[in-house]
This record gives C-alpha cells, sequence and structure tokens, in this order.
C-alpha cells in the first residue's frame, strides 16, 4: 500500500516553475530521501506535503485518502526540523507532552508515552531538563521524540541533521536508521547530502531544476545513474565525452579524446553517432608508475598516461588527481593501506580501467 501518492504535483511562483508537474510514491514503512542541490525543488516538494505550501496543480494522497486541500493539522503527518523547533521555557516532558497535551489525553497514559519514548530515543533520565541544558544531538533526539510520541501516519524529515558536527550527524544517522527500522514509519527525509542520502535510504529522489532526475535505490544510484548530472552528484565520477563508433553486442566502442574505448553494454542499443558520456568511478581506476608499468600492461590493453597533480588522504583512502596527455583529469581512488605504492606530486604515472567498469551515459 502506498502511503503518499503525487500524482501530477507541480508549483508556481508567477512565471517560475519551481516544481515542475511530477509523479511518485512513497511505499508504507519506508524511507525515502528527496536530494538535490540548492533550488532543485525538494523542500518545496516537502512543503507541498505537509500543507505548508499550495500545489499548482495535481493532487496528494496519503493513504488513498485526497489531502491536496486539507489543513497541515488534518493530514496525520509529523514534522522534523534542522533547527530542533523546541520551546526553550519548556521541560524536555512538557515539549514531548505537548502535541498529547493538545490531543486531550489523560495525564497517565502522557505520561507513560513521554517515558517510552524517552526510552526509545535513549534519554531516559532528562525529562526535567529544558532544551539549553541538552547538546544539539540531544535535542535533534528530544525533536524526534516530540514527533514519534503520538504515533503519525508518515514523518517529514526537513534536513534534521544539517545543524550537527560530522561525527554527531553520523551518530544520528544510525539512530533514525534504527527508530525507522523497530516502529516501521513510513520516513520523507530532504537533504542536499549525498552520504546522508546513500547511507540512510531505501530509495532516492533525486531532484534538479524543479524536477525528478531519477528514482532509485541507493545502489542503483550509484552504480547505475542515468544522466551526467546523477552520475557528477552522486560520489566523484571520471565523465569522459565521446561518440559511439560501433555497438557489438559484448560491448561499445566509443572514440574519445583518450583514443578508442570499449564500454559495457548500455541497457538500449547505442547507435553509431550517438554523443555519449562515459562514466569511470574513481576506485575502479588503477594507478601504477610510468617507470614500473603493471605486468598485465593495461586491464584493457590501453594505459593512459599522465601527471600526479595532487594526493589527498581522506582517512580510509587516498585521492589522487592525474592529468592526462590530452588535460583530461582522472580521479583515482585507492584503500589508504600502508602497503600501497607511494607517488610524488608531478610524477609520471599510467592509469587504466575495465571496459565491464566503464558505463555509457546518453548526453543530456
Amino acid at each position: 500500500m502506498n502511503m503518499i501518492e503525487l500524482k501530477q504535483v507541480s508549483r508556481r511562483y508567477g512565471e517560475v516553475q519551481a516544481l515542475a508537474p511530477l509523479d511518485f510514491s512513497v511505499k508504507q514503512g519506508e524511507f525515502v530521501t528527496l536530494l538535490g542541490p540548492s533550488g532543485s525543488g525538494k523542500t518545496t516538494l516537502l512543503n507541498v506535503i505537509a500543507g505548508m505550501v499550495t500545489p499548482s496543480s495535481g493532487q496528494i494522497f496519503v493513504r488513498g485518502v485526497d489531502i491536496t486541500n486539507a489543513p497541515p493539522s488534518a493530514r496525520g503527518l509529523g514534522m522534523v526540523f534542522q533547527n530542533y523547533a523546541l520551546m526553550p521555557h519548556m521541560t524536555v516532558f512538557d515539549n514531548i507532552a505537548f502535541p498529547l497535551r493538545v490531543r486531550k489525553m489523560p495525564k497517565d497514559e502522557i505520561r507513560r508515552k513521554v517515558r517510552d519514548v524517552l526510552d526509545m530515543v535513549r534519554l531516559p533520565d532528562i525529562a526535567m531538563r529544558k532544551p539549553k541544558e541538552l547538546s544539539g544531538g540531544q535535542q535533534q533526539r528530544v525533536s524526534l521524540a516530540r514527533c514519534i510520541v503520538y504515533n503519525p501516519a508518515l514523518i517529514l524529515l526537513d534536513e534534521p541533521l544539517g545543524a550537527l558536527d560530522k561525527k554527531l550527524r553520523e551518530q544520528m544517522q544510525l539512530e533514525i536508521r534504527r527508530l525507522h527500522a523497530e516502529l516501521g514509519i513510513t520516513m520523507l527525509n530532504v537533504t542536499h547530502d549525498q552520504d546522508e542520502a546513500l547511507s540512510m535510504s531505501e530509495r532516492i529522489v533525486l531532484m534538479n531544476q524543479g524536477r525528478v532526475e531519477q528514482i532509485a535505490t541507493p545502489d542503483e544510484l550509484y552504480r547505475s545513474p542515468r544522466t551526467a548530472f546523477a552520475a557528477s552528484f552522486i560520489g566523484t565520477a571520471n565523465l569522459i565525452s565521446g561518440t559511439v563508433q560501433d555497438d557489438i553486442g559484448t560491448h561499445v566502442v566509443v572514440s574519445t579524446p583518450l583514443g578508442m574505448l570499449r564500454a559495457a553494454t548500455a541497457s538500449q542499443t547505442m547507435s553509431r553517432g550517438a554523443a555519449v558520456k562515459l562514466l569511470v568511478r574513481p576506485e575502479s581506476v588503477r594507478m601504477t608508475s610510468a617507470h614500473r608499468p603493471p605486468d598485465d600492461h593495461a586491464v584493457d590493453g590501453i594505459c593512459h598516461s599522465g601527471t600526479l597533480e595532487d594526493s589527498i588522504t581522506l582517512g580510509s583512502v587516498v585521492r589522487h588527481h592525474v592529468r592526462l596527455a590530452d588535460d583530461t583529469q582522472i580521479v583515482v581512488q585507492q584503500q589508504g593501506t600502508r602497503r600501497r605504492a607511494e607517488h610524488e606530486r608531478g610524477a609520471p604515472v599510467l592509469v587504466d580501467w575495465a571496459p565491464e567498469d566503464c558505463q555509457i551515459i546518453l548526453q543530456d
């Protein structure tokens, strides 16, 4: 059963098309993230679903009921904000109890529900503290608890981790995943952070300029992006422009500034002369010293000569930036082990990759 279903929903502000007509649905119990850069329309879409923005066209259904014109209070939704939105003059208990008191629940039931939800978010001993006495992570947990306590059909998360530092943000990602798995509540999250989207979501709705670019699982979006925008926005991408020369079934031959390259067979037949981009992820590229080429010379029979411009250590991985002879820049990613070969900046190097790690994307 679909928890949310949107049919041709759009939003205009005068001449500006903030949200092009779109269709998509979220299954009951699913965790879906709206991902995209600033101005992509993701927050507008969340606000349309929440009822804070009226769509210019289309219909919104929650559990099969048309809520397009329903006020926010009648939609049965919960919302968690980036700035926590806790009432500073109230204790944690009163902040969480507030939505229950609005619903006129009995006092004993309110106490029980607040106690249970504080246990759930692993903050059982802070009920009488004020928000200013809590860390950012604790405040965000209280904000989640206040939303969960009245058991909404759907929780909307508006960049809830944006105000936290990196380590705390990663901890909260795990906490939200745990709560989602335990409670089975449908969650729709908004973020511009690709790592957050990849680590938390069951599906991602990638948005660009008010349109849906691609809807896919995190693995599908990373491994099989449909457009150059999707490829470059998710992770790091080496994109090489080219023209299809031949599609022989087992692989596609593409003419590029680096010469003739082979790529994995595309999901659709490639016509000769079609303008394409070849996607190679950095972890699929091999780099060796030009003075000591590998014994097998190259995975695809061709090594591309270049110069190592820089190497950046990112904890467990090292990212190398290589400038090839034709001025193409290739990013190479290696595991940051102690046994990896060291290369000095400015050193001549060779790079190569396997055809099956080279994917064809039609030009946007």
